[in-house]
């Protein structure tokens, strides 16, 4: 078949010839495109959205080298412009998990702070010297310090964080202890 009527049949939207074209450039626009991109998917992808493009355009060959030629700059093209659009896609991305993770952080900095002022609001109603021991408990003094620091018997520590513990628990939840590292 002579290039001039192969031609003009592509430019007549033909669609045996078009299926001829498709047959014989599909598999090497794809490996072209493969020298671009990272996934096959897209590679083929891009190759069929160009043949639907070439079908639907009102674009006239002259030539089956210029046919060629607008095929594989197109190729080249949607492939670097594939990546441009992958390159913005992953800045937004970068940029709106950025701003998620800081809104995260504010929120659980927010309830930390709560949970804090809680915590003390508790200790505050405890009996003054359970509060006491407790207080310097959460200022990591050993049981042995507290008793010597206040003066009174190591059983009386022992016994005075177990009722401070048993209260916060009550009215905080084990939950939030464990959260501000009391426990």
């Amino acid at each position: 078949m002579s290039e001039e009527s192969f031609l003009d049949r592509i430019n007549r939207k033909e669609r045996k010839a078009f299926h001829e074209l498709y047959e014989k450039h599909y598999r090497p626009l794809v490996m072209f495109a493969m020298r671009y991109l990272e996934h096959n998917e897209d590679a083929e992808d891009i190759v069929q959205d160009l043949f639907v493009a070439v079908w639907e355009s009102e674009e006239k060959f002259m030539s089956e080298q210029g046919l060629y030629v607008f095929l594989y700059n197109s190729v080249r093209n949607a492939c670097l412009n594939f990546l441009k659009h992958k390159q913005v896609e992953k800045k937004y991305i970068d940029y709106a998990l950025k701003e998620e993770d800081a809104g995260i952080e504010e929120d659980y900095n927010m309830l930390e702070d709560e949970l804090y002022n809680s915590l003390f609001e508790a200790i505050d109603e405890l009996p003054a010297r359970c509060r006491e021991v407790i207080l310097l408990h959460l200022d990591g003094k050993k049981n042995e310090e507290i008793a010597r620091e206040l003066n009174i018997a190591l059983l009386t520590v022992k016994t005075q964080k177990k009722r401070a513990f048993h209260y916060l628990r009550e009215r905080l939840g084990v939950i939030a202890l464990f959260w501000l590292g009391v426990f």
